[in-house]
């Protein structure tokens, strides 16, 4: 039982690279293959009702039939997709529902189309975005997906055009580079005989690297450099247990921290083609070890991930560039307070962890709006000084104007109701807004119902946020969870995991020695718990099937609080994930 892991983890030592390479060969000539000018290209795009095959469909389909740059045929239909197609996606692509409620369904579609394809090289632009739906349209109507070879044409300019000629590799962009004929429009035929001119001008450039043949286009994939392949013996020595991974340089400094279910198997996968992102060449490029960390749960391996990129800010995590500073929102400590952001609250009433300094500009934005706390950055002195004057907020009712009016029972409300918001009930809020944001709907002016919808969004979030995670702060408890055959048990203080077991059998023994762990050291726990921490702490222990097994203080969340007011962070979301849905269509 790995119970001490995040303490005292168990380091399984660092493997160093040999130099060693594979054998080469040259091919005879009947090696060579099928030159490009005689290779059979379909290229393919499609409009959709949204961005992921899972829960939208197929409106239109466009396929152009080329043949050494010749085009030798055309596919064209709309598709009947079975539901309505929203409102952004007929912004951008012009296709109702009138146009497609006469048009064949996906099923009839089908085998003409797959009929047109044949055992031609798929080529689309964003590849995995049109043959994602196509192999979810073939799985569903029982067709089996025949592995045509695919080519993606976003991949290819990555290789084939430079960053000052195509800052971005947007099919209207690589048209405009190349002069296409055919000027993209968001229309499926249109823009596969764009895309499909695009594909030729690149295998023309292409074609000085030695890509002159239908075989040659797997290299298209970017497989790994000779030297990065060597170095995958570092993996050789990696167990098979789940665990962190952490990759060295050659001064022994944190290049890269990493967690896996198996540490040698992802391991080995930095040395595939599978492995695309350039900043992951760089640091295997300076890689000369790798480090394990094996421990019992998955809890724990993320959390030691976490704390490793705290403690050493490898170079090559994301997230190690940005050092926590969470924004908090309180009040300031002058005779008429107003709302301020500050990264350390010190023990007073604050609202947060709050997401992100935008979010916190917005919820005070938020509650100035409702409730009238003053917005002047001014330290205003006890008595007004002579000859002060009030801002326009004053006259719209929409201040007290302490800055004239001085101290007054009217300002002293208005504070005591902010007060209430910092301590995780936004209601008061809530109900002086909600009133704007439908207005503002009915009005259509859209753009400002949202804008207040989402500070309404950001205060809720924060104060569920503020609610859960200082609950978990004032106890200390031990659960439980099944995970296939054995259970994980987990150990938490003050919203710090303090250790994990996995066990077939004896939870109540393994729990007993974790909470001896509590006895035998300080109560206060050695790591200060960091937002993402107490985050994915309170996310497992939330899971279903988890138990409680000892509870020592009050781990609960009020009535009175913010969770009635969830529906305004799932308008958020839903309306975001709409917005991507479009981005993702607008390619």
């Amino acid at each position: 039982m790995g119970i001490t892991g995040v303490r005292g983890a168990t380091y399984l030592g660092g493997v160093s690279a040999t130099d060693r390479g594979p054998l080469t060969f040259q091919p005879g000539l009947d090696d060579v293959g099928e030159p490009l000018r005689a290779t059979t290209f379909v290229t393919i795009d499609l409009e959709t009702t949204g961005a992921t095959a899972r829960t939208c469909a197929i409106t239109e389909i466009g396929a152009v039939k080329t043949r050494g740059g010749e085009v030798v045929g055309e596919f064209q239909t709309l598709v009947n997709p079975g539901m309505a197609i929203p409102p952004m996606i007929v912004a951008l692509t012009g296709i109702t529902d009138a146009m497609v409620r006469p048009a064949p369904r996906i099923e009839a579609v089908l085998p003409a189309l797959i009929e047109f394809i044949g055992d031609a090289v798929i080529v689309a632009h964003n590849a995995p975005f049109d043959v994602g739906f196509l192999k979810a349209a073939y799985r569903e109507h029982g067709y089996r997906w025949p592995g045509n070879e695919v080519v993606d044409t976003v991949m290819v300019a990555r290789r084939a055009t430079t960053k000052e000629e195509a800052p971005n590799k947007k099919l209207s962009t690589l048209a405009r580079v190349f002069g296409t004929q055919v000027t993209p429009n968001h229309r499926a035929l249109d823009d596969a005989r764009a895309t499909a001119e695009i594909l030729h001008h690149l295998l023309e450039r292409l074609a000085r690297w030695g890509i002159t043949h239908r075989e040659d286009l797997a290299s298209l994939r970017e497989v790994i450099p000779e030297a990065l392949r060597r170095k995958a013996t570092m993996a050789d020595a990696v167990p098979t247990a789940p665990g962190v991974y952490v990759f060295r340089g050659p001064q022994g400094e944190h290049l890269y921290v990493g967690t896996s279910r198996n540490l040698r198997s992802r391991v080995k996968s930095y040395f595939t083609a599978s492995e695309q992102r350039r900043s992951m060449r760089d640091m295997l490029t300076l890689a000369v070890a790798v480090d394990t960390y094996v421990v019992p749960t998955a809890l724990e391996a993320a959390v030691l991930e976490l704390r490793l990129i705290d403690r050493h800010r490898p170079r090559f995590n994301r997230r190690s560039a940005r050092p926590e500073r969470t924004p908090w929102l309180r009040l300031t400590h002058e005779a008429h307070p107003r709302l301020t952001v500050t990264r350390a609250p010190r023990g007073e009433s604050a609202l947060g962890p709050v997401r992100s300094g935008v979010e916190a500009a917005l919820i005070v934005e938020t509650v100035q709006h409702a409730l009238g706390v003053r917005t002047c950055t001014t330290r205003l002195p006890v008595t007004p000084r002579a000859g002060a004057r009030a801002c326009l907020l004053k006259d719209l009712g929409g201040c007290a104007a302490p800055c004239v009016n001085g101290a007054s029972a009217e300002y002293d409300a208005v504070v005591a109701r902010v007060r209430e918001v910092l301590e995780g009930n936004p209601a008061g809020v809530i109900a002086a807004l909600e009133p704007s944001v439908a207005e503002l709907a009915a009005r259509e002016e859209f753009e400002r119902a949202a804008r207040v919808r989402d500070g309404i969004a950001a205060l809720v979030d924060a104060s569920v946020r503020t609610q859960r995670l200082a609950s978990l702060a004032a106890c200390r408890l031990i659960a439980a969870r099944r995970i296939g055959n054995a259970w994980d048990v987990v150990a938490v203080a003050h919203g710090v995991l303090t250790g994990s077991a996995r066990v077939d059998h004896g939870v109540w023994r393994a729990a007993r020695e974790l909470q001896q762990g509590w006895d035998e050291g300080d109560d206060t726990p050695d790591f200060t718990a960091h937002t993402e921490e107490r985050e994915l702490v309170l996310a497992w222990l939330e899971e279903p099937g988890t138990r409680l097994m000892v509870v020592e203080g009050e781990w609960a969340s009020p009535l009175a609080g913010p969770g009635p007011f969830r529906q305004w962070t799932a308008a958020r979301r839903d309306d975001r994930a709409r917005m991507a849905d479009a981005a993702v269509a607008s390619r």
